[in-house]
């Protein structure tokens, strides 16, 4: 997973979109204490932020350095590089001793992990029987009825053939995705619930976004490039169709959550 978001690890940092804090309000309200959270799979720390604004002690890792390189500083957060998988045994090397998390949190990466060393890490990390897991994707954004079906042609068509498998998981909102957990309180089930995240994008950032996509990198080393001037001339009418030029619009994308507690866990 590190090496697919390498390359373009600026414009990862600078187009990808952030997350609605009601997100961010609904799983610590699931957390009876908010002490301490690793944001898994951190990249250049989008989640962080606004994880380390509600928990006091954050530990935020990724298995790629050079993401690493774009995450802020933050007072109460450390990010840490790991490798992409490791044993339990050396859990509070790499993050923290066993029991003591109040939340691990995975935004837009659950997808790449190999989940049954991951949800093994999980459940030795997490308090028990409150420690909470919250993991989420977002899928294909909105614009507007002019924009949407370019889009949804280059997404279906023009991109499809660079995508890596795991990515059905995030066309398929993390439903099909195995969550061996409890459903935290108040909660009939761990989801997905949805979301939604909003960003005021001109057409220069959305095709930014576009070029930070794993599908993108993949295309370009392969000697294909997806934002042709023909597609990029397709993007320009439809952004000019819906409201002129270099108008900034509004780019709804949907987030899904998984989230569970660990103390009765289930099996799938």
């Amino acid at each position: 997973m590190a090496d697919l978001f390498h390359n373009q690890a600026q414009h990862y940092a600078q187009a990808r979109p952030t997350y609605p804090q009601s997100l961010f309000h609904f799983i610590s309200s699931k957390t009876p204490s908010h002490q301490f959270a690793w944001d898994a799979g951190a990249g250049n720390g989008q989640a962080t932020k606004s994880i380390a604004a509600l928990y006091a002690n954050v530990i935020a890792t990724d298995t790629s350095a050079k993401q690493i390189q774009f995450a802020p500083s933050l007072p109460n957060a450390v990010f840490r590089h790991t490798p992409p998988s490791f044993p339990v045994s050396d859990l509070p090397t790499h993050v923290a001793p066993p029991s003591t998390l109040d939340l691990v949190t995975v935004a837009q990466a659950l997808h790449w992990f190999d989940l049954p060393n991951f949800y093994a890490l999980v459940n030795a990390a997490l308090k028990k029987p409150h420690g909470v897991i919250a993991a989420w994707c977002y899928t294909t954004p909105h614009i507007d009825a002019h924009v949407d079906p370019v889009f949804d042609k280059f997404y279906k068509v023009h991109s499809a053939p660079y995508w890596d498998p795991q990515r059905k998981l995030v066309d398929d909102r993390y439903a099909s995705l195995s969550f061996p957990f409890e459903a935290v309180d108040g909660c009939d089930g761990t989801g997905p619930f949805e979301f939604t995240a909003e960003v005021e994008m001109d057409l220069d950032g959305f095709l930014r976004y576009l070029r930070s996509w794993s599908a993108y990198q993949t295309a370009k080393e392969m000697g294909v490039e997806l934002l042709s001037e023909g597609v990029v001339e397709e993007f320009k009418k439809a952004w000019i169709g819906g409201g002129g030029g270099d108008e900034r619009k509004v780019v709804k994308f949907p987030v899904y959550l998984r989230i569970g507690k660990v103390g009765n866990e289930k099996r799938e």
